[in-house]
């Protein structure tokens, strides 16, 4: 299953899709107005989100799928972290980036991942909004990832991250990571959590990313899940040991899918993501 926020009448509303037809959460019962929702009476009733939303669907009124096509943030959560380094196009990328390239292979090659804080939900868009570029940064790309959705540190679902970053900026210093990853608009989720019984194997998911400007196509590529060095269970562990972990969270995975260097995102590109099972994350691009 599905789930989607979209707003009816200025309310908003929890939807499901589910064998091609579309339903009102929410009308089966107004406690029922996010996925948070929909997660904390899974978490408290000790029941799968599917099973909680298969009880709903009688009393839940049918919508025509057209209320899909502009969707809101699926999930607003508390934190946002991030992996790297996870596939090894990505160690790559951020070795001839930086001027200490060996940290990246270390990191690559070890036992313990890299985990960092990414967001929280005033740094997010949902789709069709504009992510972010730093106007004091000269080299700027969007980072296509499989986001885990988490309730209390438990798995939940799984969503499309756009961890757009300024590899300018890390790669003076590593110690400007922060600046290089949180700022405003510097994290897209969407268009839904996807539940994990729907997703299966979250390993063997195809990915593809589409940049354009004016137009024209100025990076496409595609990859697969299955690259990852890490699997999500050992990421999810790393991010929750030690860490009071909010209520809701989004863990994003890492990616493959790296421009070449000298291209950089512009103000007014349009970038879209499409990951298999879960649907197409699409977004502009402005200075902020």
């Amino acid at each position: 299953m599905r789930y989607y926020a979209i707003h009816a009448e200025s309310e908003p509303r929890l939807v499901v899709e589910t064998d091609s037809m579309v339903y009102d959460l929410t009308s089966a019962h107004n406690d029922i107005e996010r996925f948070r929702d929909l997660a904390s009476v899974a978490s408290v009733t000790g029941t799968d989100i599917d099973d909680i939303t298969a009880g709903l669907l009688d009393d839940a009124s049918e919508l025509d799928q057209s209320v899909l096509n502009t969707p809101l943030r699926p999930v607003v959560p508390d934190e946002v972290w991030a992996a790297g380094v996870t596939y090894e196009i990505s160690e790559e990328a951020r070795e001839a980036e930086s001027t200490m390239p060996e940290m990246y292979l270390n990191v690559y090659e070890s036992e313990r991942p890299e985990i960092f804080f990414k967001a929280t939900e005033n740094h997010t868009v949902g789709p069709d909004d504009n992510v972010g570029i730093r106007s004091d940064s000269t080299w700027d790309v969007p980072e296509p990832e499989l986001g885990i959705v988490l309730y209390r540190g438990e798995p939940v679902g799984y969503t499309i991250g756009n961890d757009v970053s300024s590899r300018d900026i890390e790669g003076k210093n590593p110690l400007y990571l922060p600046q290089a990853k949180v700022y405003d608009r510097c994290c897209s989720l969407g268009p839904n959590v996807t539940s994990t019984a729907t997703v299966g194997d979250p390993h063997s998911l195809e990915m593809h990313i589409d940049i354009t400007r004016d137009g024209e196509t100025m990076y496409a590529e595609s990859t697969t899940t299955g690259e990852m060095a890490r699997t999500c269970d050992e990421l999810v562990s790393y991010y929750t040991r030690h860490n009071a972990v909010p209520e809701l969270a989004v863990l994003f995975t890492g990616t493959a899918l790296v421009p070449e260097e000298g291209f950089t995102l512009k103000p007014g590109d349009d970038i879209t993501i499409d990951l298999e099972t879960i649907g197409t994350l699409h977004n502009g691009v402005k200075h902020v």
